[in-house]
């Protein structure tokens, strides 16, 4: 059974979450080290137009989104992409659309190690081949092990660590804006050409920054705890989408008006030549601050990548306990009580992709396959409303949401590089046996209970509301709250546990 270790206390909600808990939620679920990757990879393609891509990429994100919270309303209770389309599909069906969105996590995996990679590079020159093996195995390795120990930071030290992740970005941004007014000559010469690059490349490019969006699948709050959630969740959706948007179009401003279009399509790390334009004057300190966008891009992806890990296993070990996936997805280390072997096979045959695969192909390939579980689940949202028609009569939006969701995801799998197309689709058929003769297709009820209970999805909502850019926005929130004398929602219950 799984429990819980002393001291982690559990988290509690005073009341139902309101519109701002909920876009909280959202904002964390999406915002990460992504933009460390992704941030400059569509004006390689396309120059300073790729602001437009970002734009278009997010209001297509918020239409799936809102298909997702489609099901959600539907079905109220903890479910994501496989549970929803096993409702309307049945049991093989829920299993490839978890399988293809297993493999998306999977090659999401992969994409942080040679990101880490190459800021790490960047900071110590004259790294060959075999010393970034080197740091993509030490990577992998440090993942693996945070995974199986289950560390728990104590509270200060988390928070120092997500301002250290925050605080680049934000200095960045900050000084960017002031070097952009101040040399407005200079950084309006860097917006030309505004567009380069063919319609290919478009397509191209439009595929890569939607990885940034990606992360609302995997979201774990049933619309029972929230209120009014045929309305606040919509509302939340779009608010957090919005905010999510700004940010990544404020950042990719920051740096195609810093760098000019030559430099920015050779750069590994975006960042970090941005910051060496914005402090050049600035004595020592324009040796130092970049170092600093550095660490904090390296703490964040290492950070992206360990969460990003739990979450791939935690799909895996739900999938386990549903008696769709092999039931060694759901073996428990008998100290520690993580899903040891299920981490161990995605952390080694992560670290293989990200020795074969480079960044694109590995987003791209990632993408279809989301867009695959985007698809199906779009489908299931449109199939439910019809099973549930009382439930489904005051969704706003409730045929032509999940209608524009299958043709925006299926938009996106057909931009994707026929190759990759190949690779993904022979992956996705690679399931078929697993599901035929290694899934137990029997439920372990004492497991699925414990993963499935209220205190452990509100556990993990929790955490999902600290993650990176929802963090500062947790805490503004919380202050106006007190001075307002409103309960927070979440509320930490200290009391300690008998291991």
């Amino acid at each position: 059974m799984l429990t819980r270790r002393r001291n982690e206390g559990k988290y509690l909600l005073q009341r139902k979450l309101n519109t701002f808990d909920v876009t909280n939620l959202v904002v964390g679920s999406i915002i990460g080290a992504d933009i460390y990757i992704a941030a400059a990879i569509g004006a390689r393609l396309v120059g300073p137009s790729s602001l437009i891509v970002w734009l278009v990429a997010g209001l297509m994100a918020i239409v799936i989104a809102l298909s997702f919270s489609h099901c959600a309303m539907l079905m109220p209770r903890v479910g994501g992409p496989y549970a929803y389309v096993k409702e309307v599909g049945g049991p093989f069906a829920g299993f490839e659309v978890g399988w293809g969105l297993f493999l998306a996590e999977w090659f999401s995996l992969a994409v942080f190690p040679v990101a880490f990679a190459q800021y790490f590079a960047s900071l110590v020159p004259g790294i060959g081949a075999d010393g970034q093996i080197l740091l993509k195995g030490t990577f992998i390795a440090i993942v693996f092990l945070t995974n199986i120990i289950g560390v728990k930071v104590a509270g200060r030290f988390n928070d120092a660590l997500t301002i250290a992740k925050l605080t680049p970005l934000a200095l960045l941004t900050v000084g960017g804006i002031v070097f952009i007014l101040f040399n407005f000559s200079s950084s309006t010469s860097n917006f030309q050409p505004f567009v380069t690059g063919s319609a290919a490349s478009f397509g191209q490019a439009l595929v890569l920054i939607f990885w940034a969006y990606a992360g609302f699948e995997i979201s774990t709050l049933p619309a029972n705890e929230v209120e009014k959630p045929e309305r606040t969740i919509p509302k939340a959706i779009a608010i957090g989408m919005l905010i999510v948007i700004t940010f990544y179009l404020v950042t990719n401003f920051v740096i195609i008006g810093t760098v000019d279009q030559t430099t920015l399509a050779s750069s590994q790390s975006p960042l970090i030549d941005s910051s060496r334009n914005v402090f050049s004057s600035l004595g020592f300190l324009s040796a130092l601050i970049p170092v600093i966008i550095g660490a904090g891009a390296l703490l964040s992806i290492l950070g992206a990548d360990e969460s990003g890990t739990i979450g791939t296993s935690r799909l895996s070990f739900a999938m386990s306990v549903d008696g769709l996936f092999p039931r060694s997805f759901s073996k428990l280390h008998g100290k520690y009580r993580t899903p040891y072997i299920g981490l161990a096979l995605i952390c080694s045959t992560a670290f293989i992709a990200s020795v074969l695969g480079g960044l694109t192909q590995l987003i791209s390939a990632s993408v279809f396959l989301l867009s695959f579980s985007y698809l199906a689940t779009s489908v299931s949202a449109i199939l439910l409303g019809r099973e549930l028609p009382e439930k489904s009569k005051n969704l706003r939006g409730k045929l032509s949401i999940p209608i524009a969701g299958v043709i925006f995801s299926v938009i996106l799998m057909a931009m994707v590089d026929p190759q990759l197309i190949l690779i993904s689709g022979a992956l996705l058929l690679a399931g078929v046996p697993i599901f035929v003769w290694l899934s137990p297709k029997k439920e372990n009820h004492e497991l699925r209970d414990a993963f499935l209970s209220r205190e452990a999805v509100l556990r993990r909502a929790y955490e999902q509301g600290e993650r990176f850019l929802a963090y500062p926005i947790r805490r503004i929130k919380w202050i106006i709250y007190k001075r307002r004398k409103v309960n927070r929602a979440w509320v930490m219950d200290q009391r300690i546990d008998k291991p």
